[in-house]
């Protein structure tokens, strides 16, 4: 009995080392066919195989909602009550009485912190590209509030037409008593809201971790097993960025509150790491979309704001206007248009009631050309990134049936 418990015990010896290697092998197949299937998904873009792009985009779509459609029938209590609410609103509405003041007024500010909570979440929810909403609305809101602010010499821009459009007031005011602060003030709905957005944009990579951390299964998502492949090899982390990724990870999971805080409250592009990183520790939902709200929505977006109107103030504007015409050979040929635009702006100001000058300064012709073209590359993106999510889809179909086989 000994003998033979000794000879069914060397076959096993022996095999150890081929299992180890066979396990290697496979484990470098695995990574091989999971690049090559990365490399075909890339390479679904609208210029070069259109066709295939959208088809696949459209069935994405169709995908997408069914299952949406499928989880709002899971929540039908809660879509029932939201639809019963929309409906005591409506009748509320429409009902005259002395009532609709106070409706109006909720209307204007409830559809005006909605926008920008929108172009919040467009800036960071990872659609495609994301949407520069900072650079394209914010900002240039920011800085037409500005020097609307020194030029009128107050901030009380009369409402409506603003924020639709700004008006000097008719008493009008003193230019030194616009400060910093009182710009910052004027702007500080608008600002907060679209911070409040990106932050709300973070959620759905901390959801998506959490989710594949609990359940044990492998998501689809390319951040999420870059994130994975990090931490495996992240003793031989030799680039700059790899060694910037580990350190906010490092600091998200060992600070905890402060150190989801620190991350948000900076430009931050490795943010979405740090919600990655927090789903995937399983850090409480309030602790990260707490630090998260703080940090964007008020320390980040004073610290933007701030940049801006610095910027954007009277005596600054002014130096960057004559710096431009002390450029040689061509300075003068520049700061013509620069300084044509200003005088419109405050000519425009003044023009209460009416429609201001009709000329078209070619400043803000390029300004709109460049905004169409970035919204457009965000929509293209988008068809992108979606017909990609379905060919990922094909391809573990495929591999499915192939080790069902």
């Amino acid at each position: 009995m000994a003998a033979n418990g000794a000879s069914c015990e060397q076959p096993q010896k022996r095999a150890g080392p081929k299992d180890k290697q066979n396990g290697k092998s496979t484990d470098l197949l695995l990574r091989e066919r999971r690049q090559k299937d990365k490399e075909d998904r890339l390479s679904l873009v609208l210029w070069r195989r259109p066709v295939v792009t959208l088809h696949y985009f459209l069935l994405e779509t169709l995908v997408k909602l069914k299952e949406w459609t499928f989880e709002l029938w899971h929540r039908r209590g809660t879509v029932f009550v939201f639809l019963l609410l929309c409906f005591l609103f409506s009748i509320t509405y429409s009902t005259d009485g002395s009532h609709q003041t106070y409706v109006q007024y909720l209307e204007k500010k409830v559809l005006w912190c909605a926008y920008w909570v929108g172009l919040g979440i467009l800036s960071s929810v990872g659609l495609g590209t994301g949407l520069h909403t900072f650079l394209l609305y914010l900002g240039p809101h920011i800085a037409s509030v500005t020097l609307a602010a020194y030029e009128c010499g107050s901030i009380d821009f009369p409402e409506p037409p603003y924020p639709d459009q700004i008006i000097c007031p008719q008493d009008g005011g003193l230019e030194d008593s616009i400060s910093i602060f009182s710009i910052m003030s004027k702007v500080r709905l608008e600002a907060c809201m679209w911070g409040a957005g990106t932050a709300i944009g973070e959620l759905p990579p901390y959801f998506m971790a959490r989710a594949a951390r609990q359940s044990g299964t492998d998501p689809d998502d390319e951040d999420y097993e870059e994130f994975e492949e990090m931490l495996e090899q992240a003793q031989g982390a030799q680039d700059f960025v790899t060694r910037a990724k580990l350190g906010v990870q490092h600091m998200v999971q060992k600070v905890g509150f402060f150190g989801i805080l620190a991350c948000a409250s900076i430009p931050n592009p490795l943010f979405d790491l740090a919600g990655i990183t927090c789903g995937h520790f399983l850090v409480p939902f309030w602790t990260f979309f707490g630090a998260t709200l703080i940090g964007k929505a008020i320390i980040k977006m004073h610290i933007q704001k701030l940049f801006v109107i610095i910027t954007f103030s009277k005596h600054i504007v002014e130096q960057m206007v004559s710096l431009i015409g002390s450029v040689p050979t061509i300075g003068p040929s520049l700061q013509k248009p620069f300084s044509q635009y200003l005088e419109a702006q405050k000519t425009k100001l003044h023009h209460a009631g009416k429609n201001g000058p009709a000329d078209e300064n070619w400043l803000s012709w390029v300004f709109e050309k460049v905004v169409l073209v970035m919204v457009c590359y965000f929509v293209i993106s988008i068809i992108n990134s979606m017909a990609q999510s379905y060919a990922k889809r094909l391809q573990q179909l495929r591999h499915s049936e192939e080790k069902s086989k």
